[in-house]
């Protein structure tokens, strides 16, 4: 949280402003290295209106996509004018639906008085130039591409859950036959945390599942983006942790002009053991 109950006005202040400025920088690095795709959403926490301000002198020069949590037209349309408002714009490039996880979301979604007939007349008024939706469940993903022709999908392509669960692979296959643009996240992953002790004595608290440690795993690390790649994936999108994000910028070249080779994949395979008893997700969502 950014604010906690007994700072005075003044200390909010000063937190927003520090808080603030980082963003800047963050932002700024990302566009002078090249990044032209941002991706926020309103759950993220203050993510919107700081990320907002930081990309008003670029906004022209990024590709700028947002989510809605919502699964029926009124709380979308709450969601969408919230998010222009935050992040001074007057469209996004791409609009989602984010986190399908269960049919009976898509179905609502889909329904008389669902998001989708807000997200349809999005394109047609110019509030989005694109649609598309994230998942967490393949099955649900899947459903999703067959009831319309979204622009993106958004999923978790990760070379643990792929080798050990085959997750994603049916949804590459589908989406590329659709022509449907595939982002991946979660590709710098590498299994669950073992308890929340693990996790908030760790580099990575913010992060819901364990990164590969920069450090000391970066070899897994840039193999693990390569084997992302390697799926077909056309947008990485690394996590929020900026360490993370740098490694990944500063190392596009590498799975870029050295696509992931045979000892790095075999490296994968035999760390996979080590891990395998901790999926990130329910193996069993992806195969109803």
């Amino acid at each position: 949280m950014l604010y906690k109950e007994n700072y005075g006005y003044h200390d909010h202040l000063l937190i927003y402003v520090a808080v603030g400025a980082r963003s800047d920088h963050f932002v700024s690095w990302a566009v002078e290295q090249g990044i032209n795709y941002f991706d926020v959403a309103p759950g993220y926490g203050d993510a919107q209106l700081l990320m907002g301000n930081s990309l008003v002198p670029y906004r022209k020069q990024v590709y700028l996509a947002c989510k809605t949590n919502q699964r029926k037209r009124a709380g979308t349309e709450t969601d969408l004018r919230e998010s222009l408002r935050l992040l001074h714009t007057d469209y996004f490039d791409v609009y989602q639906l984010h986190g399908l996880s269960t049919m009976e979301e898509l179905e609502t979604c889909f329904g008389k008085g669902g998001a989708m007939e807000l997200l349809e007349s999005m394109k047609k008024n110019g509030d989005a130039r694109h649609i598309g939706f994230t998942a967490h469940s393949e099955a649900v993903a899947l459903r999703a591409i067959e009831l319309f022709d979204f622009d993106t999908v958004m999923f978790p392509f990760n070379w643990h859950m792929n080798m050990a669960h085959n997750m994603g692979s049916r949804l590459i296959k589908r989406a590329k036959e659709k022509g449907t643009g595939i982002l991946g996240i979660k590709s710098m992953i590498e299994r669950a945390w073992h308890d929340e002790k693990e996790r908030y004595d760790s580099p990575y608290p913010k992060s819901w599942c364990k990164p590969f440690d920069i450090q000391a795993e970066s070899a897994f690390l840039l193999a693990a983006l390569k084997f992302t790649d390697s799926l077909g994936v056309g947008v990485l999108v690394p996590p929020g942790n900026f360490d993370h994000f740098q490694f990944a910028v500063t190392h596009v070249g590498d799975f870029i002009d050295k696509p992931l080779s045979d000892d790095e994949r075999n490296a994968l395979k035999e760390h996979l053991p080590k891990v395998a008893d901790y999926p990130f997700y329910d193996p069993d969502c992806y195969h109803l």
